[in-house]
């Protein structure tokens, strides 16, 4: 490739990064949510596997992404820290990634009080570089994850009580419901395989770097969907590799923390460590970055494998949702006033 093609492929890859900075691409997400219903054990409830709601599944999982393509600021601050966390940042605030808090705004509070505590690891930010005002935080992927995972035990409790005693209508609607959390839920999940979305360097290797490991900002766009489209991978392709999928652990720990978010902080450690082998990696050349390079076969069973991890998690937080959503007790008592009020009385 010539000098100036490939200063033009990094510029324009690079550009493409700074705006977008997405989790896996589309096609990426859609695998990721597929895999995921394709490890769900043959009793799971059969209408998410309906074709329609099966579509709607996979569609949903670019959703998270299409929310970020709009210009108002509040829901670009918002969702946008859901898709990573800089595991990294935890530490220079002297927080113990094993024993942050399970509650989304406990964290802040620490992490606030841990970040001004250690100036040192916190130069001061450039608002020009910060335009949704987001650089102040680590980001939020665990907190996201486990919330998901509360909404979709709601909606599998509330369906249950509408089986029981709602209109076909009510409970067509609660299982639209279930769908969408599904789908938008697998975004999160899937962005968690891919350790570009666990570390501070997601756009390169910053900091010291005595490995001399890649600083290109296209790197992450690269992994996150320019090799997959590269090699070609689709969905068939993994799913006979796919394990079934077993319910989280979900006995409380000793510290009173969430179970479910502990299994999503372990799931997210096990993403983070794959970080510098994933640099090292891209040092020889395994990615196939370059325009005319052929598709080497460790790099695209990298991608396949964290592909499968994220939708053997998804399908494993989707089946604990449903096993633990225990019936609604409010809202069945509600329709059993119903029922009794709208039964003729006896003659």
């Amino acid at each position: 490739m010539q000098r100036s093609s490939r200063f033009w492929f990094l510029f324009l890859s690079a550009a493409l990064v700074a705006v977008t900075a997405r989790g896996w691409d589309y096609d990426g997400h859609r695998i990721v949510n597929q895999v995921g219903l394709a490890a769900l054990p043959a009793d799971f409830p059969a209408f998410v596997r309906e074709p329609a709601n099966a579509e709607r599944i996979a569609f949903l999982s670019g959703e998270p992404d299409r929310w970020r393509n709009v210009p108002d600021l509040p829901i670009r601050q918002f969702n946008g820290m859901d898709h990573y966390l800089d595991m990294e940042q935890l530490a220079e605030a002297g927080l113990d990634v094993a024993k942050v808090p399970s509650l989304r705004y406990e964290f802040a509070l620490q992490f606030a009080a841990g970040r001004a505590a250690h100036p040192e690891h916190f130069p001061a930010i450039d608002p020009e570089k910060n335009p949704d005002h987001s650089r102040e935080w680590p980001g939020f992927s665990p907190w996201a994850i486990t919330e998901y995972y509360g909404k979709l035990k709601s909606a599998f409790s509330y369906l249950k009580a509408l089986e029981e005693a709602g209109t076909p209508v009510e409970v067509a609607n609660a299982q639209a419901n279930i769908v969408y959390l599904m789908g938008v839920m697998g975004h999160y999940v899937g962005d968690g395989a891919q350790p570009l979305h666990v570390t501070m360097h997601h756009h390169g290797w910053v900091g010291p770097n005595p490995n001399g490991y890649s600083t290109w900002p296209g790197i992450h766009s690269w992994i996150d969907g320019g090799l997959l489209a590269k090699a070609g991978i689709k969905t068939a392709d993994l799913l006979p590799a796919v394990t079934p999928a077993v319910p989280l652990a979900v006995t409380p720990p000793a510290d009173g923390r969430d179970p479910v978010f502990v299994d999503v902080m372990d799931y997210l450690c096990a993403t983070q460590k794959l970080v510098e082998p994933l640099y090292v990696m891209e040092k020889a050349g395994k990615f196939s970055h370059e325009p005319n390079e052929p598709v080497v076969a460790e790099g695209r069973q990298f991608i396949e494998h964290r592909l499968l991890a994220g939708g053997e998690m998804l399908a494993s937080i989707w089946l604990t949702a449903w096993k633990q959503a225990g019936p609604d007790i409010y809202l069945r008592a509600q329709l059993l006033k119903r029922q009794a009020a709208a039964t003729p009385p006896a003659k």
